[in-house]
């Protein structure tokens, strides 16, 4: 059982050595909840969730009907639901999928990533360009990673800019939707 304080929370998790992070809280996702500003009421996606960590953490701040967590992994899903259970946010949504083919809910103010480290960037493109259209304008999506050209280029060129912050040796990319197209589509389009 792992017990963490987060935004002065106080969290018991259930967790698993095949997930990511089972000892404790992981730095980068630690790294981007120090930045994140929830609001009352806001749609949150916690995409990639683990055991559930982010999305109960949401939860307890903008209230647990407005929160969806997603996953692939079965293991973890069924955990992010007992995790929910035991931190009495029971009404969160959760679902297996992989990133957003499995489910179809959009109008979300907040999209959290701390996405998996691959060499080809298959799965954190899926998640920028797939979610850059489940956000409302306004929305923000944040991620974090220790790779810092890759994401700056990617979110830059769908979302039309990026902010990064370093904390603890972590990037975190926090990119807001000003338009209903890609920048990259309106940049084309100008030429």
């Amino acid at each position: 059982m792992l017990r963490v304080t987060i935004k002065g929370y106080d969290l018991e998790l259930k967790t698993h050595p095949k997930l990511f992070s089972p000892l404790g809280l992981d730095a980068g996702t630690a790294a981007m909840l120090s930045l994140v500003e929830f609001g009352e009421g806001q749609r949150v996606l916690d995409l990639g969730c683990g055991y559930g960590v982010v999305g109960i953490v949401a939860a307890k701040i903008v209230g647990e009907e407005n929160v969806v967590l997603v996953d692939q992994d079965p293991l973890a899903v069924r955990l992010a639901r007992e995790n929910s259970i035991m931190n009495g946010v029971s009404r969160i949504k959760i679902h297996q999928s992989d990133g957003f083919t499995g489910f179809s809910d959009t109008g979300f103010d907040l999209i959290l990533s701390n996405p998996p480290y691959h060499s080809d960037f298959s799965v954190p493109k899926a998640f920028i360009e797939k979610g850059f259209n489940r956000l409302v304008l306004g929305g923000k999506m944040y991620m974090v990673t220790k790779r810092q050209t890759w994401y700056k280029n990617k979110l830059a060129a769908i979302f039309g800019g990026v902010q990064i912050s370093c904390v603890d040796g972590y990037y975190v990319f926090m990119s807001e939707k000003r338009s209903t197209q890609y920048a990259q589509n309106r940049i084309r389009g100008g030429k």
